[in-house]
């Protein structure tokens, strides 16, 4: 590919950054020419465009850094056009996806067989019985997803529609589902428009779901049934139980004080049996479900919604938080092993954030507060012990 005169290139750039200095750099890297110095004028989102206007007709594009604090500008050649996406293989998934949520929803009537295939058949019969959990759970995860894709068209950011991924005969029936951004979004801020689009697009549906599902719930004794499970707590999921039924659930045999309560929402234990707790109508679960998947998609690492939000916000420190997170869903392993799954695909996947074209232009103050915000919704729906299993 050939590349215009760096006398023309310098020109351009020379428009919006007092140049102190050029440096040609190798191609094979992704750009050609470096140019360090200081923006003219202090909106650089502006100037990004201006500059990414300039170099259109040279099918260049500008890439804004900052390297040991000083401002630098990359010239790299345009990236090329996504090709056009194919929906077929989203529209298997998502119909795979209801049908597998369908059979976790189901509500056989009657004895369940003991025998595996006795009890997969009494599922199949019974599926058309899971629609209240499809509908409900598919609804957030659908809300969370075109939260993405729709932020990320507004911000003319390529992405595909989202891939729902299904996990037969789980307790889900599904894995969740994905968008891929087919484009490197321009700045931060679009990074962090489009990273906590989904994250409130879902808890807006969800919330409501938790509610509907709660007041078509009832109250019952706790009893040792191996195999169970109960589902865990976020202080989210909590006050909304209070405020429907008046009290903090699961609820002991006898009052406790509050070391019992940290101890059980930090480990899940003791299972308070003999006591109160919700049981809960599949809406619910549905919806507990939904701020569950928030919670995860909201743990502040690498390119997961929360790994937007505290990039966008932090920059490059936000990596100093990295270590900390993976250690403590370590820790948190030793009470739900699931963690430590998490934990794996984060220390593998999760070390690389997503890098915008324009680095230097910061969070605007109302982006900052909402990400701030984020942060505290985080800490709300986060649920440390998803899962309390009975054992035999």
């Amino acid at each position: 590919m050939s590349f215009p005169e760096t006398e023309v290139c310098t020109s351009l750039v020379a428009r919006v950054f007092r140049i102190e200095d050029v440096t040609s750099q190798d191609p094979g890297k992704g750009f050609f020419l470096r140019y360090r110095g200081r923006l003219i004028s202090e909106d650089s989102a502006q100037a990004y465009d201006q500059l990414a206007g300039l170099l259109a007709q040279f099918n260049l594009v500008p890439l804004f850094r900052i390297e040991e604090g000083r401002q630098v500008i990359y010239l790299a050649p345009k990236p090329a056009e996504a090709p056009k996406e194919k929906i077929s293989t989203n529209v298997i998934l998502f119909v795979l996806t209801v049908f597998s949520v369908m059979l976790a929803g189901a509500q056989p009537e009657g004895p369940i067989p003991e025998d595996f295939v006795g009890q997969i058949v009494v599922l199949f019969r019974s599926i058309l019985t899971g629609w209240p959990f499809a509908l409900s759970l598919l609804g957030i995860l659908l809300a969370h997803e075109l939260g993405h894709y729709f932020m990320s068209r507004y911000h003319k950011t390529p992405a595909t529609l989202p891939y729902f991924i299904p996990f037969p005969f789980s307790p889900l029936g599904t894995m969740g589902a994905a968008i891929l951004m087919r484009g490197t979004p321009k700045n931060k801020r679009i990074l962090f428009d489009i990273g906590v689009a989904g994250p409130i697009a879902g808890l807006v549906v969800a919330i409501p779901i938790l509610f509907l599902g709660l007041s078509l719930s009832n109250l019952d004794v706790i009893e040792y049934a191996p195999g169970g499970f109960i589902e865990g707590n976020s202080l989210l999921y909590l006050f909304i139980k209070y405020v429907v039924f008046g009290q903090l659930l699961p609820a002991p045999a006898e009052p406790q004080g509050i070391l019992y309560w940290l101890r059980y929402f930090f480990t899940g234990g003791p299972i308070p049996y003999g006591g109160l707790d919700v049981f809960i109508h599949p809406v619910a679960f549905a919806g507990w479900a939904g701020i569950l998947v928030t919670a995860l998609n909201l743990i502040p690492a690498g390119t997961l919604d929360g790994g937007h939000v505290i990039y966008s916000l932090f920059g490059d420190k936000a990596k100093k938080a990295f270590p900390f997170i993976v250690g403590l869903l370590v820790v948190l392993g030793l009470f739900w092993n699931g963690w430590w799954l998490w934990a794996a695909l984060l220390f593998w996947l999760g070390r690389v954030n997503a890098q915008p074209m324009d680095q230097i232009t910061a969070l605007d103050p109302a982006r900052r507060a909402i990400a701030y915000a984020m942060i505290v919704v985080f800490i709300l729906v986060f649920t440390p012990v998803p899962f309390v299993v009975m054992l035999p």
